[in-house]
């Protein structure tokens, strides 16, 4: 951030930027120029600005810094917001965040009021008010997202660009538990899990980001790798809190550096498909660890399931454990 920042401020001098918002200045030797401070009320100007620096300083509020300082002061807003409104890059992935989070939020609020959300949730054997919580999960009934939004003051192309809606309006989660992902504290996509078989699984388009949940378990010695949110889901219901999601069984690259950041025992606890699709992404993903310096076990679960399945047909943790501790390496 530090460098972007400094590479940025070269590209929008001070003055400039004063002046382009009616600031009125004039010479005052050595690069500097005075003028009325725009900070508060005076009628001596006591307010300079050093071209040399790209800094200014007032005499009579006794406020100083560079642009963004300026910024903070004169819109009273944080660094990152003073950023946004310096950078048009910038400010376009703070509002595309502000838009995801705003959106995770109404889709945590209209859970409670759906049973078929809730429903399918008991049905997936999610059940812990606690974690659904903790977990941000929402439901998007669809045909009222658009609405909600407008009236916070998000337009419709941001919407459209965002791929929260599409072109007729129509919310593109439609009928779909929402699970936000995050990246640091800011959701950084959404993922819609359909309610039956009418509607695609999804991602918002963009990157599906890094390993789900991954600063919880960074620093873990032994780490449970599931390829599903809600095989994540069961797991953290069991009490096993060194859990982690690739969400899907494919890894990106950053995943596959997460997981190789530091020495640590790796159990993978992918589907165990009848068409061996889980089972042959599993030993794929060992083979690329094991050059890595991880030690890679490979939980074997009864054909057809998956850890979810697991524990809804009558598995419990003392089970799950068991299955850890025979895990093949």
């Amino acid at each position: 951030m530090g460098e972007d920042v400094e590479a940025l401020k070269p590209r929008v001098p001070l003055l400039d930027y004063l002046q382009q918002h009616s600031w009125i200045g004039w010479p005052a030797g050595r690069g500097e120029y005075v003028g009325l401070c725009p900070l508060h009320e005076e009628t001596r100007p006591s307010f300079y600005v050093n071209t040399r620096k790209d800094v200014f300083y007032c005499h009579g509020c006794g406020e100083g810094g560079d642009l963004l300082r300026f910024l903070q002061l004169s819109r009273r807003v944080s660094f990152p917001q003073g950023l946004a409104c310096l950078d048009p890059q910038t400010r376009a992935e703070t509002d595309s965040t502000a838009l995801l989070e705003q959106t995770a939020t109404f889709y945590q609020q209209q859970l409670d009021t759906y049973p078929e959300a809730l429903g399918y949730l008991r049905q997936r054997g999610l059940h812990d008010p606690a974690l659904i919580r903790e977990l941000g999960i929402g439901y998007a009934p669809g045909g009222n997202l658009r609405r909600y939004l407008t009236t916070q003051g998000y337009s419709f192309a941001l919407l459209r660009r965002a791929g929260l809606i599409n072109a007729q309006g129509t919310d593109a989660l439609y009928q779909r538990i929402v699970f936000p992902l995050l990246h640091g504290q800011h959701v950084a996509n959404l993922y819609g899990r359909s309610l039956g078989a009418a509607f695609a699984h999804r991602f918002l388009p963009g990157s599906k980001g890094g390993l789900y949940a991954w600063e919880k378990v960074r620093h873990c010695p032994e780490v449970i790798l599931v390829e599903g949110l809600f095989d994540y889901a069961a797991l953290r219901q069991a009490g096993f809190s060194n859990v982690t999601c690739s969400l899907g069984t494919h890894l990106n690259p950053e995943q596959f550096r997460q997981l190789c950041a530091g020495p640590r025992t790796i159990y993978i606890a992918f589907d165990h498909d009848l068409n061996q699709s889980g089972q042959q992404a599993a030993e794929q993903l060992a083979h690329r660890l094991a050059p890595q310096a991880i030690s890679v076990r490979w939980i074997v679960l009864p054909t057809g399931h998956d850890p979810n399945s697991f524990f809804v047909q009558g598995g419990d943790a003392q089970a799950f454990q068991s299955l850890l501790e025979a895990a093949q390496p």
